[in-house]
């Protein structure tokens, strides 16, 4: 059973930090498994990409239509298309590729891990001298980051064109304004800090997943329930990164007035 207690938080706390440091001191540890992270990223890829790209297209479109009213009621329908392309490249891809990379792919990196675990897999490398951190988890982790980087790059294009067909079909806005628009508030910065969220809720995803994976509890059934705190867990970290790193970066760049 999950321990409930604040002292229980506390220690699954401190080991999920202690994977984090484990990770990155193995990331330098040669040979880097080259191999495994070509499958691995093939793998979150096969299974995010078409499910990433459908939900762009309403996320494009709710924000546009929505911004779309907005502007409408105060006047500046003009700024509609720099608007919504700022909130879909800063802030709706990021979210997207991390809820898709968490729960697709996390799950199926904890799935895995799990399954192994409770194989006894994971303590035979051990007792090999393998460490199972450096053989499995450092190259899931990079391959996560490595697609949630070209995910936030598909979700940015789909969303956008997503964006642009709606408010011009339905809202009847201008073609030529809502393309000139992208320059008024969007500036190239905001694309750096959405592959940046994208790169961090990536490996954030898949040190989750890991994590828990690493440590089921009570065989199959609690592989399964692994693979459900692994999501839920993985969520509630990423909206709170989320929240921390835009902060930060209105604090550090400045934004463009109108």
């Amino acid at each position: 059973m999950v321990s409930l207690s604040p002292a229980g938080g506390v220690k699954q706390a401190g080991r999920l930090f202690a994977l984090f440091l484990d990770v990155g001191r193995l990331t330098f540890r040669r040979p880097f498994q080259f191999r495994e992270f070509i499958e691995q990223s093939w793998f979150i890829a096969s299974v995010t990409i078409v499910p990433t790209a459908l939900v762009a297209i309403p996320f494009g479109a709710v924000i546009a239509l929505q911004l779309g009213s907005l502007a409408e009621q105060i006047g500046a329908q003009s700024f509609t298309g720099a608007a919504s392309v700022l909130a879909i490249v800063r802030e709706a891809s990021p979210i997207v590729c991390a809820l898709l990379i968490a729960g697709a792919g996390g799950s199926a990196i904890c799935a895995d891990l799990g399954s192994r675990k409770i194989r006894d897999e994971i303590d035979a490398m051990e007792v090999l001298g393998i460490s199972p951190i450096e053989r499995l988890v450092v190259p899931r982790v990079f391959a996560s980051m490595f697609v949630a980087v070209l995910l936030n790059g598909l979700v940015s294009v789909v969303g956008v064109m997503g964006g642009y067909t709606f408010n011009v079909l339905l809202q009847h806005g201008t073609p030529g304004a809502y393309i000139a628009s992208f320059t008024a508030l969007a500036q190239l910065p905001d694309l750096w800090v959405g592959e940046f969220k994208a790169l961090i809720f990536g490996a954030l995803a898949a040190m989750v997943a890991s994590y828990k994976g690493l440590n089921p509890k009570g065989g199959p059934k609690g592989v399964g329930d692994a693979v459900n705190q692994s999501v839920i867990i993985a969520f509630m970290l990423l909206f709170v990164v989320n929240f921390l790193v835009t902060t930060v970066y209105f604090q550090v760049i400045p934004q463009k007035a109108i």
